[in-house]
């Protein structure tokens, strides 16, 4: 699994292009716009510094990989069992080098214990290959 080195210029260059139609994360106000809603139509989005990923887990894989994106979900499988949350902790550990970010830099929205997750990557210095492959993909289709 290779990874892409962006450079913060790269970063705040992606992050300003898919700003473009996204509703702002509000908590307040008659404009509040729900957690999960904030990537729209697409798998990821960008809030600020904060990367935020729809996920489909698939637990008890045969290997840790990063996959292709379904609909708005991004396929991520894992090895660990599926039970308790283990499969979803297993995923943060799996994913946050990747990132090149600590564990504790990932934040669970939602899914912690179903394949259906939102996570919250915060200032993520690095883009795995698949992810930024999946991200120009989806740049192309917009």
């Amino acid at each position: 699994m290779g990874k892409t080195k962006w450079s913060q210029a790269e970063l705040e260059q992606e992050r300003q292009a898919n700003r473009r139609g996204q509703p702002p994360l509000t908590t307040c106000g008659m404009n509040a716009v729900p957690v999960r809603r904030i990537t729209g139509d697409t798998f990821y989005a960008w809030d600020g510094e904060v990367l935020v990923v729809n996920i489909l887990g698939k637990p008890a894989a045969g290997r840790d990989a990063i996959g292709k994106v379904h609909g708005t979900q991004l396929k991520v499988s894992v090895t660990a069992a599926p039970e308790a949350g283990r499969a979803t902790d297993h995923m943060l550990r799996f994913l946050a080098p990747l990132f090149g970010v600590r564990v504790s830099d990932i934040e669970v929205v939602f899914g912690r214990e179903n394949v259906n997750k939102q996570l919250r990557i915060r200032s993520p210095k690095l883009l795995p290959a698949a992810l930024a492959e999946a991200i120009a993909a989806a740049e192309v289709e917009l």
